[in-house]
């Protein structure tokens, strides 16, 4: 077996002597040379292998040998997404103090100030301030949402930013209004929550359990003719049930004697457009029910769609 001239000066500058010796007469070869595992080298010195000698790739055809590393282990199966709202919820403990009494009796100014002040939960640890509700204290129709946002932490008012603007235009035609008129027309909103969850994490059950009686008693206090749950949280700490939302929707529900009509959040139709026929059809319904006894509908003044 013979070594190129290429191959020895290759050798040559690693500091290792050729494994084969060269015949005078052997033809110098550009290609590599491959070795059959049944011819033997001549013995060549431990000590030059180890100090000078990278690591050489072993012939395919030589057996492995007893210092050949181990296969490595499978890399194991990745866990499947979990969404960022249910991390940050699972394993947490709600933070519970003494709630304030007589929240069933008192009047808006106290209810008002009593909410302001509350450490119910340890929701009041992170919170900027409170968000109350805004609108008619003798609204014909209540809106309820889930839970203060970044936004509405910030600003004490539910429903603000592009969800509230879009929540502006959904009742529009159905002849509501969050802007200030007569209890008819403009709505009054409050949320189920009145501090904002850490990192807008889903709501705890025992914190939604501790601000339930504030919520309760704003509901007794406006009186509402039809009650809109928005979102999957208000509907079902509301109505008190486990079913997604899109079972709620599309039927009739009741809340102390008042028909609560469930639909999709404003945010959640901002990620999900396609779905607003579906919140058109909700609202209708609202509208139905508060025109029942002129016999009047919704339906008519549908919105308008550009050609």
């Amino acid at each position: 077996m013979s070594w190129s001239e290429r191959q020895r000066a290759m050798l040559r500058e690693m500091g290792i002597p050729a494994f084969w010796p060269v015949p005078p007469d052997a033809p110098v070869e550009d290609t590599p040379v491959v070795v059959s595992a049944h011819e033997q080298a001549p013995a060549v010195r431990p000590a030059m292998l180890v100090e000078h000698a990278p690591v050489l790739a072993r012939p395919p055809d030589a057996p492995p040998t007893a210092a050949a590393p181990s296969a490595r282990p499978a890399r194991p199966q990745a866990k499947p997404p979990v969404s960022i709202a249910a991390a940050a919820s699972a394993g947490l403990e709600a933070v519970l103090r003494e709630r304030p009494e007589g929240i069933d009796q008192m009047d808006w100014a106290t209810l008002r100030q009593t909410v302001a002040g509350c450490t119910a939960c340890g929701l009041c640890e992170g919170r900027q301030q409170t968000v109350f509700g805004v609108g008619h204290e003798q609204a014909t129709v209540m809106i309820i949402g889930e839970a203060p946002g970044e936004q509405e932490d910030r600003q004490g008012e539910p429903f603000v930013g592009r969800a509230g603007q879009l929540l502006d235009r959904m009742l529009s035609p159905i002849r509501l209004t969050r802007a200030e008129a007569e209890g008819t027309s403009q709505v009054f909103i409050a949320n189920v929550l009145k501090c904002r969850p850490p990192g807008n994490r889903n709501p705890l059950p025992a914190e939604v359990a501790q601000c339930e009686p504030y919520l309760m008693r704003q509901i007794a206090l406006v009186q509402p003719r039809v009650i809109i749950a928005m979102g999957r949280f208000a509907a079902q700490s509301l109505l008190k049930t486990g079913e997604p939302i899109g079972r709620l929707r599309g039927r009739l529900h009741e809340v102390q004697g008042t028909p609560v009509v469930v639909t999709y959040h404003p945010a959640y139709l901002l990620r999900n457009p396609v779905d607003k026929g579906l919140v058109w059809d909700d609202l209708c319904r609202v509208r139905e029910l508060l025109d029942a006894a002129a016999g009047l509908s919704c339906r008519s003044p549908a919105p308008h769609r550009s050609k």
